[in-house]
């Protein structure tokens, strides 16, 4: 099993994306509409954020879910009992956003979210009809004005050495949504889990997009695409005393569709966050 790179110009680019999705339950994009630029500067800018005891004056609304989580009320990801190690500030264009940062990121919010609506349509285009058969929709269509895709800033803080054993940046864990596209991290670390319980670097050269299943599309496709386990391990050696700024664009569509017959995406929802410990 290989996560495959793929051109995102290249005429093949749908299948060989998706056929990595289907295998692997991640794809990797190079030469995408998003700007290594961009990233950049909105990396160096949150890193500021976080720095800055500012972000204490926007903590996390407990019904609404946005603004600033600190290390405090981290994840513990379903099946462990350690909290991860990392803040996050969760973005949605209704939300609150600090002034200074909001244009830059609603921008990149905009254009992820574009191509995630035109990867889903590679998505539907490459599914087996049966398995197309089971959309309630179009997957594109699940997305159109929603306001529940969230975009999280992640903040691995660098390793002091007094953290709980055994804990890590992000435990091993499955995503809850459709699809989620990151831009590759300024530091090393994330992995994906083997069939056979082995792991895998992602391949994360700065400016490579990094996509992965959630398990919404796993139930909308009745398990046709994997949701596959993947972490973000600890640093070692110089890399420990760095800060990793990550841009997970969680892609969820509106509360009322339906993804299976047992879920809709709110019951989907409202039923993993009771399981993070955040609702």
């Amino acid at each position: 099993m290989q996560v495959q790179v793929v051109d995102y110009t290249a005429k093949d680019a749908p299948e060989r994306f998706v056929e990595s999705l289907r295998n692997t339950g991640f794809g990797v994009l190079i030469n995408h509409p998003i700007k290594q630029e961009m990233v950049e500067s909105i990396y160096k800018n949150w890193q500021t954020f976080f720095n800055s005891e500012q972000k204490h004056d926007l903590a996390f609304d407990p019904e609404k879910q946005d603004g600033y989580f600190g290390p405090e009320v981290s994840e513990t990801a379903k099946g462990h009992t350690k909290k991860d190690i990392k803040e996050y500030y969760h973005v949605y264009p209704w939300g609150r956003i600090p002034a200074e940062l909001k244009d830059e990121i609603l921008n990149y919010y905009k254009m992820a979210s574009d191509l995630a609506a035109e990867l889903l349509d590679w998505v539907q285009e490459h599914s087996p009809a049966d398995v197309a058969a089971k959309y309630s929709e179009n997957l594109s269509n699940m997305i159109k004005d929603t306001p529940n895709t969230l975009l999280r800033v992640l903040h691995y803080p660098p390793l002091t050495g007094d953290e709980e054993p055994g804990a890590i940046r992000a435990a091993a864990h499955e995503d809850i949504n459709l699809l989620t596209v990151l831009p590759a991290a300024n530091e090393p670390g994330l992995q994906v889990q083997q069939q056979d319980g082995s792991w895998l670097d992602v391949p994360s050269d700065f400016g490579n997009l990094i996509i992965n299943i959630g398990d919404m599309l796993q139930e909308a496709s009745g398990g046709y695409f994997p949701s596959t386990t993947h972490r973000v391990i600890n640093p070692s050696g110089k890399g420990s005393d760095k800060s990793r700024i990550s841009l997970p664009l969680f892609l969820h569509p509106r509360s009322e569709v339906v993804l299976s017959e047992n879920y809709t995406s709110e019951s989907y929802l409202l039923e993993r966050l009771r399981e993070l410990g955040v609702k």
